[in-house]
């Protein structure tokens, strides 16, 4: 059983994928990046020290714009840079269906991304003692930023099978993930009908993030993440038929 779960075609893809992104440049400064702009969000945008209060809302709050720019790097080369080089066309020669080849990339894309929350840790932990945290609350909070990740990076590696080059996958990947993380924002600065507010709300990951920042595991946003991550990783199952019959 365990020979046989270690020579599933999607785990093995993904072995490769992390392989090489582990040996690329580009994934330390996606770290960095990350670390950096989430620890300079807490500290010095949103003063944590001055609100004086004993929650990482603010914190977690950094993620879905972080996201924008650092999901469109881990995705980029996914595909568009197979397509390139011309090697997708050996990846769908080989005896693996679509769905082993898009979800090996897919886990690939969540192993980086469980990396980077598990290096964010040390900053909740390093404050643990200036006050009474809830951990429930932030373990919340990281299950939703995971779902968010996982759902951005399912949209960017759809968008990146599309791609015919990594900047354009980047760039694609970049301008859709932030129309789509802060669209619940246009309905404050605009006075629109309830049912436009209602559908932008919808299709705002940052929105149904929120509920996780507040510490409430909301089935409805725990569903809307799962149902929109499948459907992208669907879609680019058809992209890649499309290519291998085309």
């Amino acid at each position: 059983m365990e020979n046989k779960i270690k020579h599933t075609p999607a785990l093995a893809l993904a072995r490769k994928e992390l392989y090489s992104l582990a040996i690329s440049p580009a994934f330390y400064g996606i770290i960095i990046f990350f670390l950096l702009f989430t620890s300079l969000w807490l500290f010095n945008f949103q003063n944590f020290f001055a609100r004086n209060t004993a929650a990482l809302r603010p914190y977690f709050a950094s993620f879905p714009i972080a996201f924008v720019l650092v999901i469109p790097g881990i995705t980029m080369k996914s595909w568009a840079e197979e397509r390139k080089t011309g090697s997708i066309e050996l990846l769908l020669t080989m005896p693996f269906s679509e769905w082993d080849l898009v979800l090996g990339k897919f886990l690939s894309c969540l192993g980086v991304t469980i990396s980077l929350l598990i290096l964010s840790a040390p900053v909740p932990l390093s404050i643990f003692p200036l006050g009474v945290f809830d951990s429930g609350v932030i373990l919340c909070e990281y299950i939703g930023a995971l779902l968010l990740a996982a759902t951005a990076a399912a949209i960017g590696l759809f968008l990146s099978a599309l791609s015919k080059n990594q900047a354009a996958a980047f760039l694609g990947s970049a301008a859709v993930l932030l129309v789509i993380m802060l669209a619940n924002q246009a309905p404050f600065s605009q006075n629109m009908p309830e049912t436009i507010v209602a559908a932008i709300n919808f299709i705002s990951l940052s929105f149904h993030f929120e509920s996780f920042s507040r510490g409430i595991l909301d089935s409805r946003d725990l569903l809307f993440f799962i149902l929109t991550t499948t459907l992208f990783l669907f879609l680019n199952t058809r992209v890649l038929m499309f290519r291998k019959w085309s």
